[in-house]
């Protein structure tokens, strides 16, 4: 037994370093500066360019501004280091959720048949959207989605109902996989190949209005899933293993439908996002434009879903989502294929994230 006092001692002395570290870690001086980033000096700052000059435009971002990057040289990470720390301040949006999206692949058809029963549905005429700003002062920069029935406006249907036939949207596609389709509703974009080898590229149109519930989180609840366990890979597992009337009736409890349009299918390009413009892999995010103004660089400070390693690189915010809400929640884009897949599936990271200001802004 004397060896224990000894073993005790050690470990108190090794909890009070981590303490102290813990502490000095908490009181690190926040950035003031672009300089100033953690990590700022290793990205390749040069592939931002493309993707910033892509949604470089006027109101958000003065003309002389975006001649002077389209001036720069390409491959210069140093010139595009000192543009942005030039021309940019910085402000902190906080510390918040990062999680990653990508380009998923699906079999679909042009015509329902046998092993293609799931329709992906294009915008309904009868979907409007609201700016209730336009009411009322205090309700600038909400907006509200639904349909006019018998004079009175009204909340769309939710996922059931508009499975069940409730709105007269077109149908683009039939998909070969409820889960797949549902995924690619998450996404809010993707390729479909039809039995003939040719791809038909899909991209986010408009959502019914309903509040997104994730089914991750209610089959953590229900202990169906670990918490720590959930991820896109487990919850397909999940709905391969429940069957198709339980994994239906799961997917049912999320309210929240995507509706879909038809987009050029450049396969070396990433799907166009919300700014218009297409998305470049880890280059892109998803944010709430309630607190960051699409078009902004963002930097990021978070780590990697797979090994870990940190994960410090300038990002554009390009893309929103039906679950992307708050000033530091992000939902970073890491391309497609199996590996995107795999990274963003598994992605929920906390993240520090940091908005460039056009400097005199």
């Amino acid at each position: 037994m004397p060896a224990a006092a000894p073993r005790r001692a050690r470990a108190g002395w090794l909890a009070a370093a981590l303490a102290v570290l813990g502490l000095l870690a908490a009181c690190a001086p926040v950035p003031r500066r672009v300089a100033e980033l953690p990590g700022w000096s290793e990205d390749r700052l040069s592939e931002a360019i493309p993707p910033f000059l892509a949604g470089c435009r006027p109101p958000r971002f003065p003309a002389a501004l975006c001649a002077e990057a389209a001036a720069l040289p390409p491959a210069d990470d140093a010139a595009a280091r000192a543009f942005f720390e030039r021309r940019f301040t910085l402000r902190l949006a906080g510390k918040g959720l990062m999680t990653g999206y990508y380009e998923p692949e699906l079999r679909g058809s042009l015509t329902p048949g046998p092993g293609y029963r799931t329709p992906l549905l294009g915008r309904p005429d009868d979907l409007m959207e609201v700016d209730l700003g336009r009411f009322a002062e205090d309700l600038k920069g909400r907006r509200i989605l639904g349909r006019v029935e018998q004079g009175a406006f009204v909340p769309y249907p939710a996922r059931a109902a508009i499975e069940a036939g409730a709105t007269d949207a077109p149908v683009l596609l039939w998909a070969a996989d409820p889960a797949a389709a549902f995924f690619l509703q998450i996404q809010g974009s993707g390729r479909v190949v039809l039995p003939d080898g040719s791809v038909r590229r899909l991209g986010y149109a408009a959502r019914n209005g309903r509040p997104y519930v994730p089914i991750g989180r209610l089959l953590a609840e229900r202990g169906e899933i670990p918490r720590e366990q959930v991820s896109m890979q487990s919850i397909l597992a999940w709905l391969e293993r429940a069957g198709p009337a339980r994994a239906k009736a799961l997917m049912d409890e999320n309210p929240s439908y995507v509706f879909f349009r038809e987009t050029p299918a450049r396969p070396d390009q990433g799907p166009t996002g919300s700014l218009g413009v297409p998305l470049t892999p880890l280059r892109a995010v998803a944010v709430d434009r309630a607190h960051i103004p699409l078009g902004s660089p963002v930097w990021i400070v978070t780590h990697h879903p797979l090994t870990g390693a940190p994960m410090r690189r300038l990002v554009l915010a390009q893309d929103t989502g039906g679950a992307i809400k708050g000033e530091a929640r992000a939902d970073l884009f890491w391309g497609w294929g199996e590996a995107a897949a795999e990274a963003a599936g598994r992605m929920k990271e906390e993240a520090s994230l940091y908005v460039l200001e056009p400097a005199g802004s």
